[in-house]
């Protein structure tokens, strides 16, 4: 089903950009109704109409005692989420010119809205620190990996930016420590076919038959007893492919709390723990920009745990409670 179009776009409230629905269905008592019915909670919608925080197609706010529009209209509103504890780890700009920004992300810190995040999050941060509202991420980080990350600026140069990553034409760096396996030869590549698993488990991926969409290559950086540092270069861009081809080879990545296990996610009231971080980062993104025709490299301040500082309790114990049955997210 093709979305209306809408004509105008309003901007962004304190970094996060207004989002857009469609009204379907019906007939809705009132627009509260609909909201209430079709939005996740974010508060009495009756309330929210009140301070001007749904506003039609042309960009007029509606009041709460507004009657739902007819089908095929189109709303805006901007997401309303309780008060987000904040990350306290930095956002590092890299490079900013008028066609894209680099920087330096921190562990923890997710990329965009989503879920429980919405303020404290690398875009809306962004926003509001450059002033551009313009922004959208190049490429993505888990929530859990640091290291360089990549936005565009400008619309207009969007479709060359992203037609870069999709034909792999983007050299990418990672590093991570890993337990170290005397029997394992490196260095070594890992070619399999990845996919999310079915159902409650989506947050997992797994590996299926079929040709390879997803290929590292796996080279030792230097070893400390039980712990090894890595480098990982990948061809693709499959989700999670690092962590996945790392424990594949039974090197599951220091501080995964995905692989080899998923382990469940904290209570929204419980006091964020940011003792043990995933011991992955982007360190190098390097390319030949399509709109410039600049060579771009960019590369990440940050460092991983010393070996000598990991404990042999670190890869069985992540932080957190018992491993359970994947949540129902």
């Amino acid at each position: 089903m093709t979305r209306p179009a809408a004509a105008w776009v309003p901007p962004a409230r304190a970094g996060v950009s207004a989002s857009r629905v469609a009204v379907s269905g019906g007939p809705w008592p009132s627009l509260a109704a609909f909201l209430d019915a079709r939005l996740p909670p974010g508060g009495p919608w009756g309330q929210r109409l009140a301070r001007g925080e749904v506003l039609s197609a042309s960009g007029e706010a509606l009041p709460a005692h507004a009657p739902c529009p007819p089908g095929n209209s189109v709303l805006w509103y901007w997401r309303s989420l309780p008060p987000e504890p904040r990350v306290p780890f930095e956002v590092e700009v890299l490079h900013h010119d008028e066609y894209l920004v680099a920087v330096d992300k921190p562990h923890f810190l997710p990329v965009t809205p989503g879920g429980r995040y919405l303020q404290e999050t690398v875009l809306v941060r962004l926003k509001r620190l450059l002033g551009i509202e313009t922004l959208v991420p190049m490429h993505r980080l888990d929530l859990e990996t640091a290291g360089v990350l990549l936005f565009m600026v400008q619309p207009a140069t969007r479709a060359a930016y992203q037609a870069m990553f999709r034909e792999r034409r983007v050299h990418k760096v990672y590093e991570a420590v890993a337990p170290w396996r005397e029997d394992l030869v490196l260095p070594t590549t890992v070619q399999s076919r990845l996919q999310e698993k079915p159902g409650r488990a989506f947050m997992q991926m797994e590996t299926v038959a079929g040709p390879p969409n997803a290929i590292t290559h796996i080279e030792l950086l230097n070893r400390e007893g039980a712990w090894a540092h890595y480098r990982l270069r990948p061809e693709t861009g499959a989700k999670h492919q690092l962590r996945v081809h790392m424990n594949a080879l039974g090197l599951p990545i220091v501080g995964d709390r995905v692989y080899p296990r998923l382990w469940p996610e904290s209570p929204r009231d419980a006091v964020p723990d940011y003792s043990q971080p995933l011991q992955l980062l982007a360190r190098e993104v390097r390319f030949t920009d399509p709109v410039t025709g600049a060579e771009r490299c960019f590369t990440s301040r940050r460092q991983l745990l010393g070996l000598q500082a990991l404990q042999p309790w670190q890869l069985a114990h992540p932080p957190g409670a018992q491993p359970a049955s994947p949540p129902d997210r």
